[in-house]
């Protein structure tokens, strides 16, 4: 539950005030951070467990875990964008807010170079190094590492760095990157609400997080040639295992080519095509 109780507190939610929608969201969320599906259906069950004993203890009328149900045991591919749905979110952004520049370098950040959101909000000013292309992240178990930044990543962190300028920022968050409107540091909640809005307005129906920029980042990698220990270096991955799970997309990519583009495939697709119009 300690989990939940920290998933929930970046929503100011406390655990018995929790929704079925807020509860889903922290299932993908787990389970986008490469928990493995008997493992997650452990935490659904714990959750599960504890919401009961609200309601046999009259604290809660309802039980909003009632509805939640265990993943599959086996693969659990994660979802991912194309590059067009992406594109479609960053053009939804409005640049005439003042939050407009700051949106638009976070999802190229996050798609750009695949870092967790958990290391999205913590990079600090001191740790960018833009002219050299890179910027210092921290990852789990503090372990920092250098995450290269491509040349549109800096463009849109330094317009960024410009509107941030004129931010009264609070006393102790001088040094954070991304700031809310009141000149703090972002949270994780603020982070996902700015995705799912986006998402919303680029008529996107997937259900998303900001990890799923992570996904698509490692799969586009490896769907364009990217060496598979390369993008387990970029995404701060102890063991390569964790990233051959992008493997199993790539391989649904890779029919995908042959069926779109073998000799073969092409003539047997012009056959039924010639077939339809009789």
């Amino acid at each position: 539950m300690e989990k939940l109780n920290s998933y929930l507190s970046d929503f100011h939610v406390l655990l018995q005030d929790a929704t079925i929608e807020l509860l889903r969201d922290f299932i993908i969320e787990i389970g986008s951070l490469g928990i493995h599906p008997r493992s997650q259906a452990r935490i659904i069950s714990s959750i599960s467990s504890f919401y009961r004993f609200l309601v046999y203890k009259n604290i809660i009328s309802t039980d909003p875990s009632e509805l939640l149900e265990s993943p599959k045991i086996g693969l659990r591919l994660p979802q991912i964008l194309s590059v067009e749905e992406i594109d479609a979110m960053i053009s939804a952004i409005d640049l005439s807010k003042p939050e407009g520049q700051r949106n638009k370098a976070i999802i190229e950040v996050l798609y750009g170079s695949g870092v967790r959101v958990s290391e999205l909000i913590n990079v600090k000013l001191s740790q960018l190094y833009l002219n050299e292309g890179y910027m210092m992240v921290e990852g789990k178990g503090s372990k920092q590492r250098l995450v290269p930044l491509s040349p549109n990543s800096i463009k849109q962190i330094e317009l960024w760095k410009i509107d941030r300028n004129h931010l009264e920022i609070k006393k102790g968050h001088e040094d954070f990157l991304f700031l809310n409107r009141r000149g703090e540091k972002l949270t994780r909640a603020m982070i996902f609400k700015i995705v799912k809005d986006l998402a919303t307005m680029a008529g996107i129906q997937k259900n998303i997080s900001p990890h799923t920029f992570r996904h698509s980042f490692a799969t586009h990698l490896l769907e364009n040639g990217a060496n598979l220990r390369a993008i387990q270096q970029l995404l701060g991955h102890e063991s390569i295992t964790t990233t051959e799970l992008y493997t199993h997309i790539d391989v649904q990519f890779l029919r995908e080519t042959i069926l779109k583009y073998h000799p073969l495939n092409q003539s047997k697709n012009e056959e039924n095509k010639n077939l339809s119009d009789f």
